[in-house]
């Protein structure tokens, strides 16, 4: 976590600590926390980092913008981030990025 926001001293200060009680932390890399993400997170991640504002990413995908408030909160805690702007880093860009969801959220239509 201290890695991914600049603060390499106090990641090997961490790293130290860990290693001086016998444990071991996995190394976490975007791909890998990105997979952990719902296809709708990662589409709202996407236009959040594409810098839509909630209530435009709720007109998009027909939720509100308190919807999206809640996404967002999942995103940032499960990527280890706390704002908008890192989600630049954390999220890749481009094609990869369209393999991490199924893609567009799909409503079923009226029988």
């Amino acid at each position: 976590m201290f890695d991914a926001i600049g603060m390499q001293a106090f990641a090997e200060r961490a790293r130290r600590e860990l290693r001086a009680t016998g444990e071991t932390a996995r190394k976490r890399t975007a791909v890998a926390m990105n997979e952990e993400l719902t296809g709708q997170e990662a589409q709202i991640a996407r236009l959040a980092r594409d810098g839509l504002s909630n209530p435009e990413i709720g007109a998009r995908l027909f939720i509100s913008a308190r919807t999206v408030q809640y996404h967002l909160g999942k995103v940032f805690a499960k990527l280890e981030i706390s704002s908008r702007l890192q989600l630049q880093r954390a999220l890749p860009d481009g094609a990869s990025a369209a393999r991490l969801a199924s893609g567009p959220v799909t409503r079923n239509a009226p029988r």
